[in-house]
């Protein structure tokens, strides 16, 4: 099967695991909740419930988020070679790698539902609701977390899963539980944590570490740190009233932004390493350069107003998915 036939396959794969599961788990909770309710009424909300279950356990495994992360997975997959990747590698390699970044999500959910219920950003997630009960979260998280490392035992090497699965525990543990509550670097030391899935794209493919791998897991080292601190500036009320201590709570909006203005400084210089490992061509140096250069601007016009935050959050979103597709595009261009 081609590259192609297997793109199209995965959203119908990663979409049937995750439906499958939701319903499951939906049903297991719907089917708790009818023994006591009223019979009548419980006919009536049947499907409704059903359908708000499984939107809550989708929710917990932040689904719109993995997906940006999912993509910068496939990108490691398609870079790590000019064949095509073998199709039970990338459906299930990415499925398993999705499953476990849920899980991690899960698993944060649980460690952050106080301080979640008292953000405006957060308290309509599944757990500050009362959709779902911390113990049906802690078996979401269960299964999603075994499920993906099957698949990637199963269809990648078990480099990868190893590496996976120290993802997800410095993730839902290393950074929420000790990171996040304690030290306003938690980003900076936790954002290792959130920068695997190319790396982890790529050595599903390719069955190891090298120069190139780590260099896509340091573009999004660097790029973690301006990306989360621009939200933390919008957002820095709701943080200090839940005693979250990030940077712009702990020092300041000015200080954060100069400090966001160094990241991106230097996520220029970071963002050309695959040149250098001759992992990318003129093509992409371009490219960044373009993404680079706005990216800065909008950091430089942060330090001056701080109505600039969203703006600079939104774009890195934006760079991150840019910059991926343009190393696809040289990569491809190359071949």
């Amino acid at each position: 099967m081609s590259d192609a036939l297997a793109l199209l396959a995965l959203p119908f794969a990663a979409s049937a695991v995750f439906v499958l599961m939701h319903a499951y788990l939906g049903v297991h909770v719907l089917r708790r909740r009818i023994v006591f309710a009223d019979l009548a009424l419980a006919q009536l909300s049947a499907l409704g419930a059903t359908v708000a279950f499984a939107n809550g356990y989708a929710a917990t495994s932040a689904a719109g988020f993995g997906y940006a992360l999912l993509f910068t997975a496939l990108a490691g997959m398609l870079l790590a070679t000019h064949a095509a990747v073998p199709w039970r590698v990338l459906v299930f390699g990415l499925v398993g790698i999705g499953l476990m970044a849920g899980a991690a999500a899960a698993v944060n959910h649980l460690v952050d539902a106080r301080a979640d219920a008292l953000m405006a950003r957060t308290r309509a997630r599944p757990l500050p609701r009362g959709v779902l009960r911390r113990a049906e979260v802690a078996g979401f998280a269960a299964l999603t977390g075994a499920a993906g490392l099957a698949l990637l035992l199963a269809f990648t090497n078990p480099l990868c899963a190893a590496l996976t699965l120290a993802s997800l525990v410095g993730y839902a543990f290393v950074y929420s539980v000790v990171l996040k509550p304690r030290t306003p670097q938690n980003i900076v030391i936790g954002g290792a944590a959130g920068a695997t899935p190319p790396l982890l794209g790529w050595v599903a493919v390719s069955g190891q570490l090298d120069a190139n791998a780590l260099a896509l897991f340091l573009i999004i080292l660097t790029w973690t740190p301006p990306h989360f601190w621009a939200l933390a500036i919008h957002r820095r009320a709701d943080y200090a009233r839940a005693g979250v201590p990030m940077l712009p709570v702990t020092h300041g909006v000015a200080f954060t932004a100069r400090r966001i203005a160094a990241y991106t400084a230097l996520l220029g210089g970071v963002s050309v390493l695959p040149v250098a490992t001759g992992l990318a061509g003129p093509l992409y140096l371009a490219s960044a350069a373009v993404l680079d250069a706005r990216f800065a601007w909008l950091a430089w016009r942060l330090c001056g107003d701080e109505r600039w935050a969203m703006p600079t959050f939104r774009y890195s979103i934006v760079y991150l998915a840019a910059l991926f597709a343009a190393l696809l595009v040289d990569h491809w261009w190359r071949v």
